[in-house]
């Protein structure tokens, strides 16, 4: 594009991804780092696309009265947007009007793509009152000359900042004792015991983590309630601290009214370690399969369920998995997964047409969708819908405060 041009906005709207909706000559561009009803100063950062431009704030000419001091002072507007870190995204927002932002969000995405006209809100996680402090897991970055910390917004290029105020005070603590390293990446984990781990990580040239050679891993242990939950310390889990906790709460709450039937067969599909087939066999589910593309993964679910007899986990490719047991189980193996319950915690890009068709074919009684990006949950939702099952029960939950991430726990059961 040529110089960068300044236009003076007023933000009419929120759009899925933290950012805003504008419009100039007819044109709508994408802005970051405002509020619906400002009129803000914007700079033009890529006009490429016919249909849709976006921009970066750059003066608040007009500011809402749900405007705060950045809770990151390193990302505010004052600062220069090459310079913003990424991941607080909302952090100029007061607390209450992100979760009114986010509702919002997912409420439409629910109308637009499934036809679901719902009154479910974002509800606030215990932690910190004004939404810090809550993350247990930060990603660093290393460049070439050395420099440690977070990307910037949208780009790879490394930001050298004071504070972590998203991170729990420990991380930050940690944070601030690192120095020159050779790493591309450092990963900073705070488990149950309250210890951090410093992982140090190479990138291939696609930045993805280089695995380690060595067959040694450090191995965690998370709780829930009085469970114990082992997993690698580079392995998934849940960034904020009462996030596995309130997943755990929300699943049993869309269950409540679910029999549980011990002889059905229950699956739990993306399922990690084996949080949420804990949860089905702690409801009664005595047979329960946990399916996880991660062999690490599913090795831990093997010990992690190793008390459930029925329990079994799987390796495999969720939807190479579900299309399996079209073709292979039998009749009566039918019949226990028509009794069964499923519990789906896909990626952020949805179970997918495939997935959701496979499941609608196998028939359970109840489907508990864990979503973690409303507008592929919704999506999936309108697939479901057209195969039969409608939405009986939602909830949302804050789970990333500053940030445009939500989560959500949604109950489908055959119409």
């Amino acid at each position: 594009m040529h110089a960068p041009q300044e236009l003076d906005l007023t933000i009419s709207d929120v759009a899925h991804g933290g950012i805003f909706v504008a419009r100039h000559e007819g044109r709508v561009i994408f802005v970051s780092d405002a509020i619906p009803g400002e009129t803000v100063r914007a700079r033009v950062s890529d006009d490429s696309k016919a249909s849709f431009w976006r921009a970066e704030t750059i003066e608040v000419l007009e500011a809402s009265p749900h405007r705060q001091a950045h809770v990151w002072s390193a990302a505010d507007v004052s600062v220069s947007p090459a310079l913003r870190p990424g991941g607080a995204e909302f952090g100029h927002i007061t607390l209450e009007h992100q979760r009114e932002l986010k509702t919002k969000v997912l409420r439409d995405s629910l109308a637009r793509f499934a036809k679901i006209d719902s009154d479910v809100s974002v509800a606030g996680v215990g932690g910190q009152e004004d939404g810090t402090r809550w993350r247990t897991r930060v990603s660093l970055h290393v460049d070439g000359a050395g420099r440690i910390g977070p990307y910037a917004a949208r780009s790879h290029n490394v930001i050298e900042v004071n504070d972590l105020p998203l991170a729990t005070a420990a991380i930050e603590r940690a944070a601030d004792k690192l120095y020159g390293d050779t790493a591309d990446r450092i990963d900073l984990i705070q488990a149950a015991d309250g210890h951090v781990r410093v992982l140090n990580r190479t990138m291939d040239d696609k930045g993805q983590p280089v695995e380690r050679q060595s067959s040694k891993r450090e191995v965690l242990i998370e709780r829930v309630g009085e469970r114990e939950f082992r997993v690698d310390a580079d392995g998934f889990w849940q960034v904020h601290h009462d996030a596995a906790t309130t997943l755990d709460a929300a699943v049993r709450r869309a269950l409540q009214g679910v029999e549980i039937d011990p002889n059905a067969w229950h699956l739990d599909l993306y399922g990690g370690v084996g949080l949420f087939a804990a949860t089905v066999a702690e409801l009664g589910g005595t047979r329960v399969t946990s399916v996880e593309s991660n062999a690490r993964a599913t090795e831990h679910a093997g010990e992690n369920l190793s008390e459930w007899i029925g329990a079994r986990v799987e390796t495999a490719r969720v939807d190479r998995y579900t299309r399996s047991l079209l073709s292979t189980a039998s009749e009566r193996e039918r019949a226990r997964l028509r009794d069964g319950v499923v519990v789906i915690d896909p990626p952020r890009a949805g179970a997918g047409k495939n997935v959701v068709s496979d499941l609608a074919n196998l028939a359970p009684r109840a489907i508990v969708y864990v979503a973690c990006d409303p507008v592929a949950l919704a999506r999936d939702l309108g697939t479901f819908a057209e195969r039969g099952y409608q939405l009986a029960g939602i909830e949302a939950f804050d789970l990333f405060p500053h940030s445009h991430h939500l989560e959500t726990v949604a109950l489908l059961q055959q119409a």
